[in-house]
């Protein structure tokens, strides 16, 4: 299982993830969409937050489609909502809150 942990440095605001294997950045997937070329933000609904509800969205679902589907809502509902000066979200808390943004089929 893996945790997520976002903090900040004096370069900004980085995040990691953790699981039995060691820790790595978590990747920002401009492939995806660029909100925010200055990397990650939380505690508000701008670009920042933006490119981590989508990174976090990507690296939980592992589909890419279905993070675009949801990381605008991811944004709102958690990201925003995560203090300012440092935060750790588990993989299974992350998913549950996807799983309930997730719109059913021909929405």
């Amino acid at each position: 299982m893996k945790t997520y942990t976002g903090h900040r440095t004096e370069d900004g605001c980085a995040v990691t993830v953790a699981d039995g294997a060691g820790c790595r950045g978590l990747d920002p997937r401009f492939d995806l969409r660029t909100h925010s070329l200055t990397g990650f933000e939380w505690g508000y609904g701008g670009s920042g937050p933006a490119q981590l509800a989508l990174a976090l969205a990507a690296d939980v679902l592992g589909d890419d489609e279905a993070a675009l589907d949801v990381y605008q809502r991811l944004k709102f509902r958690v990201v925003g909502r995560l203090p300012s000066d440092g935060w750790t979200l588990p993989e299974a808390e992350l998913a549950d809150a996807l799983r309930g943004l997730a719109r059913p089929d021909g929405e």
